[in-house]
């Protein structure tokens, strides 16, 4: 069968840097640090007292009071993102439109976690009477927000959440790519949402060791590929993308950002929570993503890395872009945008996939900021764009998310040509 082509049409960003898509695409671009002090709550007796917050975000300016309540914080970021790239998109706008061709992919590593931390807490510290709120399982529930965008919108294709840890959102543009390839679909709302700032949220990642603990300077923390980096720093908000066929995008006069022409998707098979050490299963996804697109190596410019700023999970990753790319790694940008907005678990996939197509569109790669010394276990030879971004053409990037229980996704994405 003919593949159908997909490309972009619409993209929306709420970010620890950026309330929308110019503003986050800016703010990586003068390599902007999300990271902060926690506001949302008491961290005084936390190993970690810092995150990437929102800034400046008031859910009030976008819905209604009413409607606030049955949304949890990450429901509420996954509308204000998908609104964004709805309106961006101008799918709405077009007249013959069928939304039952229109579907909405959401994802979120966890979901709300805060609503059910604080109806936990309150059934904990009361009398024992149950009194739990009617809205406390929707707001909860993971595929919550696909829901919502649905109703929002009167999209009725395909709808459901995906759920693979760190890696969700990225399975989530996975998944409507291949609808749409497949002819099943003419275009998605997809992308993620993650608000795990809570009590809770810290807590595990603390018990884990696995987020930084760099409380004398949050701001640069998050250090991918630096010799000193102790963990990644926890980020909350959405990435949105609409993703389209060609032929449907052209029939409507769409602009078009860039095609993903690629996914790769692998399993470590190897440990609940640490990546495979020698980074097979990465290079391998990267492969996949390749072979999807009847490109080679060396066409590759640019890769935009889950580096999230762990000593276990940096390594392997390089390793991986190393065995994928053999000589021609030297001559690709890698760079880690979580650098400035810290690692937003399930939105992560979403934020990045976006980062990856600016770069593609504009010819420049953001920067890998928090960079001090060099890690001897990495091949300092390679450009990881540390410090400042880099113009250079940027024909095809890839975009790597990863997930504990070994999940391992890259996107391809190139520059859009007729």
């Amino acid at each position: 069968m003919e593949f159908k082509r997909v490309v972009i049409t619409g993209m929306g960003a709420l970010t620890p840097i950026g309330n929308n898509l110019n503003d986050y695409w800016n703010a990586l671009l003068a390599g902007t640090s999300g990271a902060a002090p926690i506001t949302r709550f008491d961290a005084s007796k936390f190993k970690t007292q810092f995150a990437c917050e929102l800034k400046n975000f008031d859910i009030n300016q976008y819905m209604d009071r009413k409607e606030v309540r049955k949304h949890d914080y990450y429901s509420q970021y996954g509308m204000v993102a998908s609104d964004e790239a709805v309106a961006d998109s101008g799918l709405l706008d077009y007249a013959a439109l069928d939304k039952e061709r229109v579907g909405v992919i959401w994802a979120s590593g966890i979901g709300g976690l805060i609503s059910l931390f604080n109806e936990v807490c309150e059934f904990a510290t009361g009398d024992g009477t149950p009194r739990f709120s009617p809205f406390f399982i929707p707001r909860m529930i993971a595929d919550i927000a696909a829901g919502h965008i649905s109703i929002k919108n009167g999209f009725t294709g395909p709808n459901f959440a995906t759920v693979s840890a760190c890696a969700s959102s990225a399975n989530a543009l996975a998944d409507a790519y291949a609808y749409i390839r497949y002819g099943k679909a003419d275009a998605f709302v997809c992308g993620g949402s993650e608000a795990a700032i809570t009590p809770a949220g810290i807590g595990g990642f603390n018990a884990m060791h696995a987020i930084s603990q760099r409380n004398d300077d949050p701001r640069t923390a998050s250090r991918p590929f630096d010799k000193d980096r102790d963990g990644f720093v926890l980020g909350e908000g959405a990435g949105a993308l609409i993703l389209e066929s060609l032929e449907h995008a052209k029939a409507r006069g769409a602009k078009i950002y860039a095609e993903i022409v690629g996914v790769g998707l692998t399993a470590d098979a190897y440990h609940m929570t640490a990546p495979n050490p020698e980074g097979k299963h990465v290079a391998r996804a990267m492969a996949l993503a390749l072979e999807d697109s009847h490109a080679r190596p060396e066409d590759v410019d640019h890769i935009n890395t889950h580096g999230t700023s762990t000593p276990a999970g940096d390594i392997p990753e390089v390793l991986g872009i190393k065995k994928f790319l053999g000589d021609h790694a030297y001559k690709v940008n890698i760079n880690s945008t979580k650098s400035c907005t810290g690692h937003l678990l399930g939105a992560a996939g979403a934020i990045e996939a976006i980062a990856t197509v600016m770069a593609v569109k504009n010819d420049v790669v953001p920067p890998t900021i928090n960079h001090f010394t060099d890690d001897p276990e990495l091949d300092n030879r390679l450009n990881f764009t540390f410090g400042k971004p880099q113009h250079r053409t940027v024909d095809l990037a890839l975009s790597n998310t990863f997930g504990f229980g070994g999940h391992n996704v890259s996107i391809a994405f190139k520059k859009f040509v007729e």
